[in-house]
């Protein structure tokens, strides 16, 4: 073409934003605009079952009797909780950890693919241990926001942090339902009585609730990277205003031979031999499952590993003072959430019955043994909203859930896992199991819950059908 003497400007590529990407910006534009925060949402729920109360006849001072007894009852589990995040990040920011999440945030080349090696390595972890997922996704997006080569959406990859919560853990090793199942010493005469004893070979270890496990956990990494924003659309953690400096405590000298006791390495390892110990004791006596499935022995065996792992006292304490405000969020929401299970459980009202048996009458009645698996799975959903502890709302749904299971006939062992697999689906979008991620992440809940709630469209059906399909070749 002849030089007309006229510069021409080189054409402006345009950008490749492919259709899960625009649908999960649009559901986190939606978010950020519309979504409370996450004490705003449980007193909201609160209310809702309050006046869900008075519906069925209870008094106003019988709802606010159950709603002040039940406030304080998950002070063990807040705890429980509280400790989860600390020990995971005191863990997660020692020196050897700080070097293998980096050495993890080095693999990936792109934004999108950063986000789905999140998504993976979340999920992964899960399967072993649900608060190992949540602490080391949440270091691990951190690690990956430092790359300055990397440009990754950071609230993308914070609910990519989130997908082992949202889709695997409850088909894993701590299964809170499978592992109360299996254990006949924890197991409650009301639900023993009704399933005897299943061994976690006619759960987690089916070979259909393997194949269910893999193939959401495809589908998930392939969502994750697919919904990824790109070009105009990301928002980096600096954009987001999130502190993503080194995790790891930066080690100093004593100053005064009386600090000595605080950076000698003696002292952490005679406690530590004291926690072999004890560990040792525990897995001679009892399986080795059921001692990890503890949340008291996991709490322990991980502050021990810390402590190890840091190498002196003033590391330690460091790295826990760091953590503690990640455990902000739980420890004022968590007595909220035991009130709300209380007042769902108990009989209030005039007619005898609480509103979770209102709630269970009404899909257990119109169950048949082929559609036993979705009713059910439904129902598992809309209840875990709003009670979202696995363990404890088997213990009150497992009654009557189990008592259909076995009038229609229907696998016993399946049944735990319609209700894993299900449970896990609520946890998607509520804000209850978000909090110690985002404690770590520096976000609120709807900076991720658009690209969670992309997720979840897409899981529902998907989970559903496997739990039909599935439960036909037991």
């Amino acid at each position: 073409m002849p030089n007309d003497g006229k510069s021409q400007a080189a054409p402006v590529p345009q950008e490749t934003q492919g259709g899960l990407a625009r649908l999960a910006y649009s559901f986190t534009e939606w978010a950020e605009t519309w979504f409370p925060d996450a004490f705003v949402f449980v007193i909201l729920t609160t209310i809702v079952v309050a006046i869900a109360n008075l519906a069925t006849g209870a008094g106003p001072v019988a709802i606010a009797k159950g709603f002040g007894d039940g406030f304080w009852t998950l002070i063990p589990f807040t705890m429980q909780m509280a400790m989860v995040a600390i020990t995971g990040y005191v863990v997660a920011s020692s020196p050897p950890c700080t070097r293998l999440i980096n050495r993890l945030a080095a693999f990936p080349s792109t934004g999108p693919g950063a986000i789905a090696w999140v998504s993976f390595v979340s999920m992964a972890s899960s399967y072993f241990n649900w608060a190992l997922s949540l602490v080391l996704g949440g270091l691990l997006v951190r690690a990956l926001a430092r790359r300055v080569d990397l440009k990754m959406d950071y609230r993308a990859a914070g609910a990519a942090a989130y997908l082992g919560l949202g889709a695997t853990w409850a088909l894993g090793l701590s299964s809170s339902s499978a592992m109360l199942q299996a254990n006949p010493a924890s197991l409650p005469k009301s639900i023993s009585d009704i399933t005897g004893i299943i061994p976690l070979s006619q759960t987690i270890f089916l070979w259909q609730s393997v194949v269910m496990g893999l193939i959401i956990l495809g589908m998930s990494v392939l969502i994750a990277y697919f919904s990824a924003p790109k070009g105009r659309h990301v928002r980096t953690a600096q954009d987001m205003g999130c502190d993503v400096t080194e995790d790891g405590v930066v080690a100093d000298k004593p100053e005064r031979p009386g600090e000595w006791f605080e950076f000698t390495p003696v002292l952490p390892i005679l406690i530590v031999l004291l926690a072999i110990g004890f560990c040792w004791a525990e897995f001679s006596k009892k399986d080795a499952l059921s001692v990890i499935s503890n949340l008291n022995t996991y709490n322990f065996i991980f502050l021990m590993i810390g402590l190890l792992l840091h190498g002196n006292i003033r590391s330690f304490l460091k790295a826990v003072t760091k953590a503690v405000p990640t455990s902000a969020g739980v420890l004022i929401q968590f007595p909220f959430y035991g009130a709300i299970a209380t007042m769902l459980t108990l009989v209030l009202g005039s007619d005898g019955v609480s509103i979770s048996h209102h709630i269970a009458n009404v899909f257990v009645s119109i169950a048949s043994v082929h559609t036993f698996p979705v009713v059910i799975g439904i129902y598992s959903a809309i209840l875990g909203f709003l009670i979202p502890s696995g363990g404890g709302k088997w213990i009150i749904e497992a009654p009557y859930v189990m008592q259909a299971a076995k009038d229609l006939h229907a696998h016993m062992g399946w049944a735990v896992q319609v209700y894993n697999a299900a449970e896990a689906l609520p946890n998607l979008i509520n804000p209850f199991w978000m909090l110690p991620l985002l404690g770590v992440l520096g976000l609120k809940a709807r900076d991720i819950v658009g690209f969670c709630f992309t997720q979840l469209i897409f899981h529902t059906p998907m989970v559903l059908f496997l739990l039909w399909a599935l439960a036909l070749t037991l």
